[in-house]
């Protein structure tokens, strides 16, 4: 199983990014996914969450500005951002708990894409 996270960048304050976060390999099952983000000095933070379900959860320095979605057809999520902050400046993960016949369910990590918000 692999995320492939994509659609950082460098944008304007008060901007709009998109990242988008896609589930590759065989014969598994996608629970919870997330994005986390972490920024240079500070610790890694959930940015966003949403079940299998469509059940969402968001920090609260997010809550209002950015949306988490999510389409199993594509076994993909994203994440949409805007109203960006020169606070926001991180590199973002995307997370999985996904289930394998072979491993059972475990968390699973993209690589990370940097978004830049200049003032």
């Amino acid at each position: 199983v692999q995320l492939q996270a994509s659609g950082g960048g460098l944008v304007q304050a008060g901007g709009s990014l998109r990242l988008s976060c896609a589930t590759s390999g065989s014969f598994f099952t996608i629970n919870d996914m997330a994005w986390y983000r972490q920024a240079p000095g500070k610790q890694r933070e959930l940015v966003a969450s949403i079940s299998s379900r469509g059940s969402t959860r968001y920090g609260d320095s997010v809550t209002g500005r950015f949306t988490i979605s999510r389409d199993n057809t594509k076994k993909t999520v994203y994440l949409q951002m805007s109203s960006l902050k020169p606070e926001d400046t991180a590199v973002y993960y995307c997370n999985g708990n996904i289930w394998t016949p072979t491993r059972g369910s475990n968390d699973y990590w993209g690589q990370g894409t940097l978004v830049t918000v200049s003032s």
